[in-house]
């Protein structure tokens, strides 16, 4: 029988590769992101929506169980990033991150968990940075907000464990996608030459990490963080 995804941020870059990576794989593929679907395939559905709306939330986690009855993997992707020293940084922008990465990681965390608690099985994903571990200059705002899915990840993978619900993150480097487009050139080549690799991350690297957290036989993984690049 079909896996059943819930991908969060599938209008581009990493989200929707992931999205058309596991289609590929004969997946059934729920995703969403502010704007309209960019993916157009019989296994795959979208929503329209604000990933810290709850109310939203709930309607699409019902429906995805309603439709197919199940689900078995949730990718919390969506995420968005700026880079400012924090004494330029308004208090709307920080509010914005954490709404969108913290809130609406919360809120798919906890929705898809009530459907996988029934079935007695479940694999979660949530994003981290590299820029966390690494304290970069210029993005404590973000890296904050990453830090606290960090936590949250930890602590939910014990609440969730007797569920036999695996709960992990993956802390990517730069991906050239559009999260990076407004970093300058100059920080970026900082940040790559801090890696143990010095090179840009691929989708194939996300991709291989996630592979490994969602594994049928990666029962005894959870509460872990991998960081991409070798970050110390």
């Amino acid at each position: 029988m079909e896996k059943v995804f819930i991908i969060t941020g599938t209008s581009k870059g990493i989200g929707k590769a992931l999205a058309q990576y596991y289609l590929e794989k004969n997946a059934i593929v729920v995703g969403c992101s502010r704007g309209e679907s960019a993916i157009t395939h019989t296994n795959y559905r979208h929503h329209t929506l604000e990933i810290n709306d709850e109310k939203a939330v709930v309607k699409m986690v019902r429906e995805t169980k309603k439709e197919f009855g199940k689900i078995d993997i949730l990718l919390n992707n969506a995420g968005i990033a700026s880079m400012n020293h924090f004494l330029t940084t308004s208090l709307q922008t920080v509010r914005n991150i954490f709404a969108t990465n913290f809130e609406g990681t919360f809120l798919f965390s906890r929705e898809v968990s009530k459907v996988m608690m029934k079935q007695k099985f479940g694999r979660i994903v949530n994003y981290t940075t590299v820029a966390a571990a690494l304290r970069l200059e210029g993005e404590a705002i973000y890296a904050a907000s990453k830090a606290a899915i960090e936590n949250f990840t930890q602590t939910i993978s014990k609440e969730l464990a007797p569920l036999n619900i695996t709960v992990n993150a993956i802390g990517p480097t730069p991906i050239k996608t559009d999260l990076i487009k407004a970093v300058p050139k100059d920080k970026i080549e900082e940040l790559l030459e801090k890696q143990a690799i010095k090179r840009f991350g691929e989708f194939q690297d996300i991709q291989n990490v996630i592979d490994f957290y969602i594994d049928e036989k990666s029962d005894f993984i959870t509460g872990q963080v991998i960081y991409l690049g070798g970050i110390s």
